[in-house]
């Protein structure tokens, strides 16, 4: 993919979370909630603290949704990620 980030931005991918409970019930598509964590696919130049597939934590509504080669990324504002999941 030829995709870079302009400014302080980083292109992630959602990382689906499991789609059932502890306990074993199914949670169905329309009631689950989107994931807060995902991959990084690029980064922008001007940002230095992450690197691809570093996986990060970021609020509940960041970044704008982009499609690109049929898939689904976010381009998140490096602002709004909270942290990487070592």
């Amino acid at each position: 993919m030829n995709f870079q980030p302009l400014g302080k931005r980083v292109l992630v991918k959602r990382v689906e979370e499991a789609n059932t409970t502890s306990s074993g019930i199914i949670i169905p598509d329309n009631a689950q909630e989107k994931p807060s964590k995902g991959e990084v696919v690029a980064v922008s130049s001007e940002v230095s603290e992450l690197f691809c597939k570093d996986i990060v934590v970021f609020g509940k509504y960041a970044g704008s949704e982009v499609a690109l080669e049929g898939e689904k990324f976010l381009v998140i504002n490096t602002e709004d990620i909270f942290g990487i999941i070592k």
